[in-house]
């Protein structure tokens, strides 16, 4: 309705890339470092990590796997034994050429031409060539096999155009490595993190993806096959919210990986790398928020439930808080999604209103507030997050439960919110796909004409290689658009590749992209 008063000054549909930038800023997510490219991310976006990354972590434990810790810094001649990985990431090198700093003479500072390393060091962009190192070393024979480690740690990679959480040239993220003994099992444990990554952005994130296999010229540098989870954002683009890399014997044989068979024969192991990155935090901003702001799935909110006393600096404060504060105590004793409630009870200074707005804009999933009246009555006001406002009247849509009621019931409420937000993002993903364009003409008018939230073509292609698939890729390029991936489900293909004419034999999702 018109006569609502939405909590943000910019609306997506007039600005879309201004309304990301606004909500990360009011809802507290992270704020500019004042290094170009990094950010500070602030304890609420903190928080949302925190949980993506505990539900993450347990996934990747389940497949067998152990967190480790690797140096942040790569000799670079590490990564000069692997061709297609150093032309790959050279561009976004940041390296360390001295370890000592002098004064100048003129009150600054200066590196020590004395102190000037042997072999400059490349700060982490990724580690396969280190990790890769240790894999030679703990692997000897077809008994260490698999090899399955993760760590949790941070990358840099200069990049020359930034924004917060979607590309930042320093982020957060986990990589994951694997080492097995033949390709077969290399493969399937490729798809099986394809399939954690799927698991976790669409269960835990609300985030509804398409799984599917990147084109060549997509692929991780060195990787003989790439796979992704592609996620559709409010304004009809692309997001890779994760990858999962087949690198066959590439790194293997850069960094001597192998092990003696049954028949005691030396094999090159074959290799697998995977990783989800902050990025993830811009996604669930993109595919979440409104006009007032964030709204956080409740598996990943720092807080499910935040409760508000409303208090006037009066002596029945207290009384007010105390009702409260037997809420939150009979709320942390039961379980939603599988876990503990996560309740605050806010009893900060400040006005109501303000402190529920700020809420509002964090995106807690359900806001709680309680005034003498409400506490007189035996009820509390509620809102839930993702059905805030009263289209009738275009005021908030408090609901007015008992205070038992509140409590016997959130535990539904939470889960219904986490499904409720899942399909509205999965149905409007689904209503923005095109799939009756056969033609490279029809998919330039398209794009050409929905200039504004264009969403996603899944089109029929024959999956051209070398110089033909770069024709299609300048094509596309003339578009500003990508080729995403190669749904594992996607559907049958018949006729002609809109490309380059020849027989279809696979479908690919093409769009503007992040």
């Amino acid at each position: 309705m018109s006569n609502i008063r939405h909590a943000l000054s910019v609306k997506r549909e007039d600005d879309f890339a201004a309304w990301y930038q606004e909500v990360i800023s009011a809802a507290e997510m992270a704020e500019e470092s004042g290094v170009r490219g990094c950010m500070v991310i602030r304890p609420w976006g903190y928080g949302i990590w925190e949980r993506i990354q505990r539900l993450l972590d347990d996934r990747i434990k389940a497949t067998g796997h152990e967190n480790a810790y690797f140096p942040i810094f790569i000799p670079l001649s590490n990564f000069e034994r692997e061709a297609d990985h150093v032309e790959g990431f050279a561009k976004e090198m940041a390296v360390v050429t001295h370890h000592r700093l002098i004064a100048d003479g003129e009150g600054g500072l200066v590196p020590d031409p004395a102190a000037k390393l042997e072999e400059p060091l490349v700060v982490r962009p990724t580690s396969e060539t280190i990790i890769g190192d240790a894999m030679a070393r703990w692997i000897q024979s077809w008994r260490d096999l698999p090899l399955k480690v993760n760590q949790w740690a941070n990358v840099v990679r200069w990049e020359m155009r930034t924004r917060m959480f979607l590309r930042t040239s320093e982020f957060l993220w986990q990589e994951g490595h694997t080492a097995h003994a033949d390709e077969a099992k290399a493969k399937e444990h490729t798809l099986r993190m394809l399939e954690v990554y799927r698991a976790c952005a669409e269960d835990d994130l609300a985030l509804p993806v398409i799984a599917g296999e990147k084109p060549e010229n997509e692929r991780f540098p060195g990787a003989v096959e790439t796979w992704s989870i592609e996620a559709m954002m409010q304004d009809g683009k692309a997001l890779q919210a994760g990858t999962s890399h087949y690198l066959g014997t590439n790194f293997s044989a850069a960094a001597g990986i192998k092990y003696q068979d049954r028949e005691g024969s030396e094999q090159l192991c074959h290799t697998t790398s995977w990783g989800v990155s902050t990025r993830m935090i811009g996604g669930v901003i993109m595919t979440h928020g409104d006009d007032d702001g964030l709204r956080v799935p409740p598996r990943i909110a720092p807080y499910q439930v935040v409760i508000l006393p409303m208090l006037r600096d009066k002596p029945e404060d207290q009384a007010v808080i105390d009702y409260c504060e037997e809420l939150r105590a009979r709320l942390v004793q039961q379980s939603a999604l599988g876990e503990p409630i996560r309740v605050l009870h806010d009893t900060k200074p400040g006005k109501a209103a303000a402190k529920r707005w700020d809420w509002v804009r964090k995106g807690a999933p359900v806001i709680i507030e309680v005034g003498g009246r409400d506490m007189d009555n035996g009820v509390v006001s509620l809102l839930r997050r993702d059905d805030l406002w009263n289209t009738d009247n275009g005021k908030p849509n408090f609901q007015t439960p008992s205070r038992e009621d509140a409590a016997s019931g959130m535990s539904a409420m939470l889960e219904d919110i986490q499904n409720a937000i899942f399909t509205q993002a999965a149905e409007r993903r689904d209503a923005n796909i095109v799939r009756d364009i056969d033609t490279m003409e029809g998919l330039r008018a398209f794009y050409q004409a929905k200039t504004k939230f264009p969403g996603w073509v899944e089109v029929q292609w024959a999956k051209p290689t070398g110089a033909a698939l770069e024709k299609v890729v300048e094509q596309l390029k003339d578009l500003k658009l990508t080729i995403r991936n190669v749904p594992i489900d996607g559907g049958e293909v018949s006729g002609a590749c809109i490309f380059t004419g020849e027989p279809a034999v696979e479908r690919i999702y093409v769009a503007k992209a992040y």
